[in-house]
């Protein structure tokens, strides 16, 4: 456990201290949560624009950090040989794992807190109370727990150069498609079906639900956020290679 917490301090260190990752998980929300609540340039579900974008914004969070941020940085370390040094420490691949999918769970507190508060400087107005707070911290986690997942699927899998390509496509792909700056309401019929089917899209849709309309997830939503929760970090653990 030690060695579990040490590593996991060490990996949140790193991620603060890279200017990328910090443009990446915080700046570019931020100015994605200013502008887009400002403007009309997408299209909201009605009401104030704060209280679309918010959530939405939230959910991007976990994307940049849980899935992008974490898949390259890992590709990196994987392909300079870091990965490899580390595995034959007391750390082990269980816990070396372990500790990447924790610190990105610490840096996205530091993302909500953040983001939570500038939203509320621009007006936003979470419903859902306690109950509410509690489903969406399950939420995010389990959220977090399926990109991260799909990250670390990819940094094990790809050449560095080519993981890079993917976790920036990926990351166009799911900010457009996954209800975060277009309502899935407003999307076609067949693309609102798959995108819940993606943990992304599972997870802002329940957070909209939540903390824009003080309502309950629906049952395809926790089925499959939770499902990608369980099944992409076992993938990403049998699967991994550290060559």
């Amino acid at each position: 456990m030690k060695a579990l917490i040490a590593q996991t301090r060490a990996e949140v260190r790193m991620t603060l201290r890279r200017g990328e990752t910090v443009l990446l998980t915080l700046v570019i929300p931020a100015l994605l949560l200013v502008f887009l609540s400002k403007t009309h340039f997408t299209q909201s579900t009605g009401g104030p624009r704060i209280d679309f974008m918010a959530p939405g914004i939230i959910a991007l969070c976990v994307i940049s950090t849980s899935l992008v941020a974490l898949s390259i940085a890992t590709g990196f370390e994987r392909s300079y040989g870091v990965l490899r040094r580390l595995r034959v420490t007391p750390l082990g691949q269980r816990r070396l794992l372990g500790s990447k999918i924790a610190s990105v769970l610490v840096t996205q507190a530091i993302q909500v807190v953040l983001l939570g508060a500038l939203s509320l400087l621009l007006g936003w107005k979470p419903h859902g109370g306690l109950g509410g707070g509690i489903l969406t911290a399950i939420l995010l986690i389990s959220g977090s727990a399926g990109c991260a997942g799909i990250g670390l699927f990819l940094a094990g899998r790809l050449r560095a150069e080519v993981n890079l390509a993917a976790a920036n496509g990926l990351y166009l792909v799911l900010l457009l498609g996954s209800g975060i700056v277009v309502p899935l309401s407003k999307m076609p019929g067949l693309v609102r079906h798959i995108a819940v089917l993606t943990p992304s899209g599972a997870m802002t849709e329940g957070l909209h639900r939540i903390l824009q309309f003080g309502l309950m997830p629906t049952w395809r939503d926790w089925a499959s956020v939770l499902a990608w929760a369980v099944l992409s970090p076992l993938l990403a653990a049998r699967t991994f290679r550290f060559d």
